[in-house]
Parts: C-alpha cells; sequence; structure tokens
C-alpha cells in the first residue's frame, strides 16, 4: 500500500513539474495565436516568424557570447580554486572557499542589486560586459563543485610518478592532471554555459540596452500575438538545455569511470 502511494506521489510531483514544460511544443506547432485549449492545427510558422526576428536575432548573438565567455571564465577560475582546496591547506581555507560558494545560498534578486550599485559605483556602463562578470560570478560555484569532485577523484601518486620522472609542477599539471579531469572541466563549461544561457535576473538589471534571450522573452510576454513565437523559442530553449545537460553528465559520468568511482551520483 505504501509503494502505491509512493509510486502515485512520484507520478504527480513528474507531472506538476513538467507538464508546463511538455506544454511549449504544443502551444509552439499549434495555428492559433491563443495559448488554449482546443488546439487549433500544425503550423511551423511561428519558427519562421522566430528565426525572421532582428531583435530576437541581436538577442541571441548578446546571450551567446555571455554563455560562453562565463563559462569558459567560471570554468578557468574554477579550476584554481578547485586545484587550491583540494590539494593545498592554507590559512582561512574554509571561509575563503565559504564566500566563493556564497552566491550558491544567497537570493540572486540580491546580487544583481548589489552588482548593479558596484558597478554603478565604479563607473562601468551597463552592458554586456558587466552581464558576463556577474554571470562568472553566478556560475563559479557550480563549476568549482563539479571540479573539486574531479580532482578529488585523482590518485595523487600519478602526480608523485610525474615528478620522479622529472617533470615540473607545472609541466605535471598539463601533461597528467589536466587531462585526467578533461571530463569534469567540459562538465564545467557546459553547466556553466546552461546556466548563463538560461539566467534571467542578473541580464535584467545589468544588461542595460543590449538584451539577452530572457530578457527578450520577458519584454515580449506583454504582446498577446508575440506569445507563440516565444513558444517556439522557449522550445528550442529547452532542447538545447536537455541536450547540453545531457552532454555534461555524461563527461562527467565517463570521468568518474576513468578514475574509478561506482557510486556517481549526478544529474541523470
Amino acid at each position: 500500500m505504501k509503494g502505491n502511494g509512493l509510486r502515485i506521489y512520484t507520478v504527480l510531483y513528474l507531472l506538476f513539474l513538467y507538464a508546463p514544460i511538455l506544454l511549449l511544443p504544443l502551444f509552439a506547432f499549434n495555428s492559433g495565436t491563443v495559448i488554449a485549449f482546443p488546439l487549433r492545427g500544425f503550423t511551423t510558422d511561428w519558427f519562421s516568424a522566430m528565426m525572421a526576428d532582428q531583435t530576437l536575432r541581436n538577442a541571441f548573438i548578446n546571450s551567446m557570447i555571455i554563455a560562453i565567455s562565463s563559462s569558459v571564465l567560471a570554468t578557468c577560475l574554477g579550476i584554481f580554486a578547485a586545484r587550491a582546496s583540494t590539494r593545498f591547506n592554507f590559512p582561512g581555507k574554509p571561509g575563503v572557499m565559504g564566500l566563493i560558494m556564497l552566491p550558491l545560498v544567497l537570493p540572486e534578486i540580491i546580487i544583481a542589486m548589489s552588482l548593479l550599485v558596484v558597478l554603478l559605483a565604479i563607473g562601468l556602463q551597463l552592458s554586456v560586459f558587466t552581464v558576463i562578470l556577474g554571470h562568472v560570478l553566478l556560475c563559479m560555484p557550480y563549476a568549482i563543485v563539479i571540479l573539486t569532485t574531479a580532482f578529488n577523484s585523482l590518485d595523487r601518486s600519478l602526480e608523485e610518478a610525474a615528478y620522479d620522472l622529472g617533470e615540473t609542477k607545472w609541466s605535471a599539471f598539463r601533461l597528467v592532471i589536466l587531462p585526467l579531469v578533461m571530463p569534469g572541466i567540459i562538465s564545467s563549461l557546459l553547466m556553466s554555459f546552461t546556466i548563463s544561457l538560461d539566467e534571467f535576473i542578473i541580464a535584467y538589471f545589468l544588461s542595460g540596452n543590449e538584451p539577452t534571450l530572457p530578457t527578450y522573452i520577458f519584454s515580449q510576454l506583454r504582446f498577446p500575438k508575440s506569445v507563440p513565437v516565444i513558444m517556439a523559442l522557449g522550445t528550442v530553449l529547452v532542447g538545447v538545455s536537455i541536450l547540453l545537460l545531457t552532454i555534461a553528465e555524461y563527461f562527467r559520468r565517463r570521468g568518474a569511470a576513468r578514475t574509478g568511482q561506482t557510486n556517481t551520483g549526478g544529474l541523470i
């Protein structure tokens, strides 16, 4: 009886969680302009309208620049932080790592408002660059979590063997350690890219007159005729996000298998 109740609860929970996402493609391919049942008919016109929108293309280019830059910077900084936290002991280590991970628990609107005040105070104009700074701050904790797992799974004897064979610390890091944690690095890049691409609050506060995809979507929701196009755009974004997260999880599990971990956990 308890098992049946748990199954029913799980099914209802998954329906509540994923039903809105499943409705996106239904209305994206619906010929009606009103988002309501019954559906009118099948069409791909909304995807054509999406591709023809110049403002949308500009927002897409801005989002791609921001997401790529943020993911690369957050992953590079995450490598340094994860390497330091797993390999070395230094004064104030728990406090320093706690401050770096703080964006995980702080409300995004607080982070966005604080960044807005600081950036304006130092004279920076709101632009794509300021959004990149905010997204790096937001993505770094996620990158560090992934990369810390990758560095913790390394066999330290491999690094010591490289030193015994005459490698310097830099060459051992470049030739031995980085190839072993490369699946974690790729996973971090893809995860950070997805988070940055979908993020709205920081982009809304810091983008100025240069819209990103999330801010463009928000601005168009006030116009009923634009809603079907937004549904088509949402369908594409959901598909891309699922694809990137799946690839990230694949590389994370590949890295865990390479280092001999059996309980990989993860997203999938």
